[in-house]
């Protein structure tokens, strides 16, 4: 008697077991965690943010770059390189933006992994790099800032939805479509609101002084002149000479611009000595110009980074 009832505890102990690891695996699966579920990888955060707007809930995007990064500089830890080779695919910049990261995005396309590169792919404008009236350096690389422009946004985020639909089994086409054309939406109104923004910007303080050549793009389509930069680069990765702050200083005061941009993701040391060469009549503006903060920090979104952005460009620009 104490035999049979001690196999029927067994078998119930089995069962249990049993019926358990189906719920756990069903469960992990629900979740992202089994090698089935969709996996997209992107390298900085302001794609991600675009990335994650089109992709909704279809697939699982890990962001390499964190909040308040520099993308010419950050690099991948072994995990992260690791994600690159196990994606459906892989999102990034290009045009030398992720000087650190583009040989593990070659390592990954090498071992079969589709990437897109969306700055080639955004009809990518060419540096014109020096001070205006002064000697251009790096004339005809290309630029890869295009995020500066929302329209440029909206076609590299279409192809990006195409990516997608191509080459990450197991997604909703339809639902990634509708979230593209919702995004598209609002990046239209974007570029509506900046026009009527910058519309209140005179025509002769329509020059721009940044930290470094970042806003190419934003000057193309808005109709600014870029005057010039602290850093003559389109890296931060480089530094000036005291001939290029001297440059500088000659081209600012011809063209009477006292206001200098510079990034929030970088020290403001190099635009407070422009200041000082100017004889401190020189205003600093910080923008968020090439990463996305944490979220409720100013630019947790690539929408909410632009129109921070064209904010304070306008009122620097106009003095109100």
């Amino acid at each position: 008697m104490s035999v049979r009832v001690g196999a029927a505890r067994v078998r119930a102990l089995l069962v249990t077991l049993i019926s358990f690891s189906v719920l756990a695996a069903t469960t992990s699966g629900c979740a992202g965690g089994d090698d089935a579920w969709p996996r997209i990888v992107v390298t900085t955060n302001i794609l991600g943010d675009i990335t994650r707007e089109i992709v909704g809930d279809e697939a699982d995007v890990s962001v390499l770059m964190q909040p308040n990064a520099d993308p010419h500089s950050f690099g991948l830890s072994a995990v992260q390189a690791a994600e690159l080779e196990n994606a459906d695919l892989v999102v990034y910049n290009g045009l030398g933006l992720e000087e650190n990261v583009l040989r593990h995005v070659k390592a990954a396309r090498e071992s079969g992994v589709a990437t897109f590169a969306a700055g080639e792919a955004a009809d990518p404008l060419t540096f014109h790099i020096g001070q205006e009236g002064g000697p251009e350096e790096q004339a005809g690389e290309p630029d890869p800032h295009f995020w500066t422009d929302p329209d440029r946004v909206r076609k590299a985020a279409g192809l990006i939805a195409d990516q997608v639909a191509e080459h990450v089994d197991g997604v909703d086409e339809k639902a990634v479509r509708n979230n593209a054309a919702r995004y598209d939406g609002q990046l239209a109104d974007l570029t509506t609101w900046m026009e009527k923004s910058f519309a209140a910007v005179p025509e002769d303080r329509r020059a721009l002084v940044t930290n470094h050549h970042v806003f190419g793009y934003l000057a193309d389509r808005f109709g600014f002149r870029v005057i010039g930069a602290v850093i003559p680069s389109g890296t931060t990765l480089a530094s000036p000479s005291s001939s290029d702050l001297r440059s500088l200083t000659r081209a600012m005061e011809k063209a009477g611009v006292r206001t200098v941009f510079a990034d929030s993701s970088q020290p403001t040391k190099l635009a407070e000595v422009l200041r000082q060469e100017m004889g401190g009549d020189v205003d600093v503006v910080s923008l968020y110009s090439e990463s996305l903060t944490e979220k409720g920090k100013g630019a947790g979104t690539y929408l909410e980074m632009m129109r921070a952005n064209t904010s304070a460009m306008a009122e620097g620009l106009t003095g109100d």
